[in-house]
C-alpha cells in the first residue's frame, strides 16, 4: 500500500507550529511502511495570500485553496492550527496529527506507531 504523509513547514525541516503561516508542506511517500521518496511543495498562507477576515473564517475559500496540494494526502502533520482549519481538514479526510519538532523523525515516529496528536496545540479563533 502507497500512501502520502503531509508535513507542514517553514523550512522544510521542522514542523511549522501555525499552520496558516507556513508556506510550505513537505510530502513523504510511504510505501509497505516505508519512506520512500519527499518532497516540498508551496501552499497557500496568510503572509503571502491576503484574505479578508470574512474569508478567514469559514465564508470563503482560504483554508480549502491550503488543503488543495495535499488533496491525495491521507495524514496531515502540523505543530498548531486554529479551529476552523482543523476542521477542514478532517472534513477533507485527512487524519490530522498535532505534533512538534523534526519533519521526517515525525513521520517516522507515525510510522511505528509512536506520535500522538496533541488537541491543546488547535487554537480557537
Amino acid at each position: 500500500m502507497t500512501y502520502q504523509i503531509a508535513v507542514v513547514t517553514e523550512d522544510g525541516k521542522r514542523i511549522s507550529s501555525h499552520f496558516g503561516m507556513a508556506p510550505f508542506y513537505r510530502v513523504f511517500t510511504v510505501s509497505d511502511g516505508e519512506l520512500v521518496a519527499d518532497s516540498q511543495l508551496e501552499k497557500a498562507h496568510h503572509e503571502r495570500d491576503a484574505h479578508n477576515h470574512h474569508e478567514h473564517h469559514g465564508a470563503g475559500h482560504g483554508h480549502a485553496d491550503m488543503f488543495q496540494p495535499i488533496q491525495d494526502c491521507k495524514v496531515l502533520i502540523c505543530g498548531g492550527m486554529g479551529q476552523p482549519a482543523y476542521q477542514k481538514a478532517v472534513d477533507a479526510g485527512l487524519e490530522v496529527i498535532l505534533a512538534g519538532g523534526e519533519a521526517r523523525q515525525a513521520v517516522e515516529a507515525y510510522l511505528n506507531g509512536e506520535l500522538s496528536s496533541d488537541m491543546r496545540r488547535v487554537h480557537r479563533h
